[in-house]
């Protein structure tokens, strides 16, 4: 093998020869598996390879330097992170080929995956909410008083998302012990590092958030892995988190289909003198604690483990294809509690029944985490939590930054080690920042590796009070859409304390809708004690023959009013509470008996459940329909601020009408 001469210093006397050889091949064993599965790629075996060629000496040495028990977020490129934990190279290569014994039982590909028993927790496509999960199993670490620390990956490309810039804000202002790792290789796809920043090193935006950096050659192994050493040693005795920014170069293309074309010649010939695996393996020869005998039979060594390992994958099941187990491993089985603890009641308003479903969790669940904006001392703008600092203290109840999408993550990250989260959008329309962690990260990871997502997203919502286009929509149907989250919407105090309650209980993400406008005027007797109320299952408000009037939150509260004030005869009313899961059986066994049917919501009709609850009525009971599906929704507007125009743009005048021509039909 050719082996450039070198000018890298390596600080290996500090180390025992057993030692350094262990290094070398944990090293190697990367290379020669992605020289292997590159074969592979061209044969058609597998679909996909991100080659981390020339960056293996980042992955091993931060592995190496780790505790076991200390979890690691990695990247495409952090093969190196997989094989020094020892995971076995069989699994590896059924996850590459989506056969059952990989990680994700062929749902996901590449290292998309996580896997608790090795402690790593792989990447989304969307790389940048795993610098906040990280944060979140650091915050866990910390109120456990455990001496750990959490790494992460980012690319150099992957600095220049938002929550990149959120994570290090958190992880700063709360004392995280977060290792954030850039590996800066030149390139994000195609596009050079001088058109993804304007600063000559990216360790250097750590001083904007007050927070320690170091510049580390990435292809130098004994570096990274002594450098590292010192650094967690550190966190773990004085936690904070600490930006590295390890420089290096990707030899290959983003993946083997984009190629190199784009780069220089005379770049990759710099950096091919700087091959990590060479170089280091110059360097034992040299010191001749290697000789190339020794080193042709470590290598003959790795790929007779390939081959037999490859072997083992090749005789792997393929994924079969069950509409009942696919649909079963969307969720996490949950368990209901029906039943009191006390029957005692008391009326109180729909705001005090969400405070105390939720101090009743605090005290039920210890490793419960409330998050949110001005949520502390303050009590929340609507003051639900004012009382909550004094009885559960400041690590559990946690004002946040600005940073929707960062604090989500948190919270994913607090479920992934055991805990459970409850983040309160100050507005329900400021979800709209926090979107991506929710619907491409929580939503799906059940599924994807089996990990759950125990997080509630309290949404303050809807209109009618005069707050304008930024804080009064109803996006409930922004979510009911995915696959993984759950959505429930109470109309009155007693549904908005057990819901919440069963939402806590959950083990799967629930986005909990609260209308602003029940706060305080929806008042009436309210369990003190500790109940549930079915996650999926509507109530027949008002049982009733001649026709069905379905609606749910505040809209119901609207339709109760008008039915009696106009003295509506027989109608029976169902009240949804649960939008996602939807209570089909109820529904369709209404509409069979009153062959009338009308959904009202204050959402705008257009992609809204009463649009998917009329098809599905359609479909399902379209012979016992005695006029057309009918629907009532907001104007197709903007919500707008002026009372007048508010009012207007609502649909509440216009229900004694829609139900007039629903009767008369």
């Amino acid at each position: 093998m050719d082996h450039p001469s070198t000018e890298m210093f390596f600080a290996s006397e500090a180390y025992s020869q057993e030692f350094l050889i262990d290094l070398y091949k944990k090293l190697l064993k990367p290379r020669l598996v992605e020289e292997k599965m590159l074969i592979l790629l061209r044969q058609g075996k597998i679909s996909k390879w991100f080659a981390g060629i020339g960056q293996e000496a980042i992955s091993v040495g931060l592995t190496a330097a780790l505790q076991e028990d200390e979890y690691i977020l990695p990247m495409h490129r952090n093969l190196g992170v997989f094989i020094t934990r020892n995971i076995p190279l069989h699994r590896l290569f059924s996850q590459w080929q989506g056969k059952m014994n990989g990680f994700t039982k062929g749902r996901d590909r590449s290292f998309h995956f996580g896997t608790q028993e090795y402690k790593i927790i792989g990447m989304i496509s969307h790389l940048g909410p795993q610098l906040g999960v990280a944060d979140g199993i650091a915050l866990a670490n910390k109120l456990r008083n455990e001496k750990s620390l959490t790494a992460v990956f980012t690319g150099e490309g992957g600095t220049s998302e938002g929550d990149f810039h959120e994570a290090l804000n958190i992880a700063s202002v709360w004392a995280l012990p977060v290792l954030f790792c850039i590996e800066n290789n030149g390139y994000g796809l195609s596009t050079p590092k001088n058109e993804q920043y304007h600063c000559e090193h990216l360790a250097d935006r750590a001083k904007g958030y007050g927070m320690e950096s170091h510049i580390i050659d990435g292809n130098n192994l004994l570096e990274v892995y002594s450098k590292i050493s010192d650094i967690a040693s550190d966190i773990r005795e004085n936690p904070r988190p600490v930006l590295i920014e390890f420089k290096t170069f990707r030899m290959r293309g983003h993946e083997e289909a984009s190629g190199t074309a784009y780069v220089p010649d005379s770049l990759l010939a710099h950096w091919g003198e700087k091959d990590p695996v060479l170089r280091y393996e110059q360097h034992l020869l040299e010191r001749g604690i290697l000789n190339n005998e020794w080193a042709a039979h470590i290598k003959w060594e790795i790929k007779q483990e390939i081959e037999e390992h490859l072997s083992i994958a090749a005789n792997d099941n393929p994924p079969v294809f069950t509409e009942s187990t696919e649909l079963n491993e969307v969720f996490q089985k949950s368990h209901n509690q029906t039943l009191e603890i006390s029957s005692e009641k008391q009326e109180i308003r729909f705001i005090d029944a969400v405070s105390n479903a939720l101090k009743i969790g605090m005290r039920q669940h210890p490793n419960l985490v409330l998050m949110g904006q001005d949520i502390a001392g303050y009590g929340g703008v609507f003051k639900i939590t004012s009382g909550f600092l004094e009885e559960f203290g400041k690590h559990r109840v946690r004002n946040t930054p600005i940073c929707e999408s960062g604090i989500i993550e948190v919270a994913a990250g607090l479920s992934i080690v055991g805990m459970k989260a409850v983040v309160e959008m100050q507005f329900a329309d400021f979800v709209s920042s926090g979107f991506n962690p929710i619907v491409n990260y929580i939503a799906k990871q059940y599924y994807r590796w089996g990990q759950n997502a125990d997080v509630v997203i309290r949404m303050p919502c809807g209109a009618g009070v005069g707050a304008g286009p930024f804080h009064s929509q109803s996006n409930e149907a922004w979510f009911t859409k995915v696959p993984g989250l759950k959505v429930v919407y109470p109309s009155n105090a007693s549904d908005a304390k057990g819901l919440l309650l069963a939402a806590i209980n959950d083990p799967n993400p629930v986005l909990y809708f609260e209308h602003k406008a029940l706060y305080r005027t929806q008042k009436e007797a309210v369990a003190m004690g500790e109940y549930e109320v079915e996650i999926g299952k509507a109530a027949i408000v008002r049982p009733g023959t001649r026709l069905t009037i379905i609606s749910y939150g505040a809209a119901l509260q609207e339709v109760l009013k008008i039915i009696e004030k106009e003295n509506i005869e027989d109608p029976e009313v169902i009240d949804l509470r649960s939008l996602q899961p939807l209570d089909k059986e109820s529904i369709f066994t209404s509409v069979k008996k009153t062959g009338r049917v009308i959904i009202v919501t204050e959402d705008s009709l257009f992609g809204s459940m009463a649009s998917e609850i009329a098809a599905q009525i359609s479909e399902n009971c379209f012979e016992f329909l005695d006029a057309p599906v009918m629907r009532l929704g907001s104007l197709e507007t903007p919500i707008p601020f002026s009372p007048a125009l508010e009012s207007g743009y609502l649909p509440y005048q216009k229900i004694q009408q829609k139900l007039k021509e629903l009767i008369e039909y």
